[in-house]
């Protein structure tokens, strides 16, 4: 059965945690049955592999996503790109990030995806202090050595980078409000993934024509979602394959997660 449409979603934990947020927005927007097709996952780099605990994933770029968007029939299709910061802690370069960031650009306009990608949330890191950021940065990102100053200078880099190439590629870029942040400055807070994910998911601002409110959905849904495992990854070094689609809901609505 050919897709209604067809999300394309890139990301990390932020991406992870809100995954059902945007699931649903697409659902409501096409209607079922929808295909989601993600690279996503606590820790995930757009271009070198990361780990999170005994978890390791291949970067975004090096994922079978694209291999299953060569071969996937044509249908309306809107691709997030977000959660691009976790490089900078992993010590790529601002030129690194950006173009990493270029190249899914590039090849998502080439399946006439139309594009959201979002900002940095320099805001509310800025707001942290020295013992704070200390502080994430050891539970986050141990092997991370570069002080507060550094991550903002190249945060400042990388998103003035992403502006120029949303503007030079017609990309809708949805800035990252602060209020959506607590203690924690890089994941936004459970209360507000449900506003957040859907005005990323619709451009930033509201549309005529986009996906009513979200309902609250069953309670354990969330957990189905985020249990989902992605086509290949390393378990303490182990490789892991699961094959694809990861999950399918009621509607005929598929995942596939790479």
């Amino acid at each position: 059965m050919n897709p209604n449409g067809r999300l394309i979603a890139l990301g990390a934990s932020n991406l992870t945690r809100g995954f059902r947020v945007v699931v649903q927005s697409a659902r409501q927007l096409w209607g079922d049955p929808v295909e989601i097709v993600a690279a996503l996952g606590h820790g995930r780099s757009y271009g070198m592999t990361s780990s999170f605990l005994a978890r390791s994933l291949p970067g975004i770029l090096q994922s079978g996503l694209w291999q299953h968007l060569e071969q996937a029939e044509r249908a309306p299709t809107r691709a997030l790109v977000t959660d691009v910061g976790n490089d900078i802690l992993y010590g790529a370069s601002v030129e690194e990030i950006l173009g990493w960031v270029e190249e899914c650009v590039r090849r998502l306009r080439s399946q006439g995806a139309e594009l959201v990608m979002t900002d940095l949330p320099l805001a509310s890191i800025d707001r942290l202090s020295g013992v704070r950021f200390r502080l994430f940065r050891s539970v986050l990102v141990p092997s991370c050595r570069l002080s507060l100053v550094e991550v903002v200078d190249r945060g400042l880099a990388v998103e003035e980078g992403l502006l120029r190439l949303a503007e030079r590629t017609r990309v809708t870029m949805v800035k990252l409000r602060p209020e959506w942040y607590g203690f924690d400055p890089i994941h936004i807070r459970p209360g507000r993934w449900g506003e957040a994910w859907r005005a990323v998911f619709v451009g930033g601002a509201e549309q005529a024509g986009t996906p009513p409110a979200l309902p609250g959905g069953r309670p354990l849904e969330w957990l189905r979602y985020y249990r989902a495992k992605p086509q290949r990854w390393q378990l303490a070094g182990v490789a892991r394959q699961r094959r694809q689609p990861a999950l399918t809901v009621s509607g005929g609505t598929a995942m596939y997660l790479y």
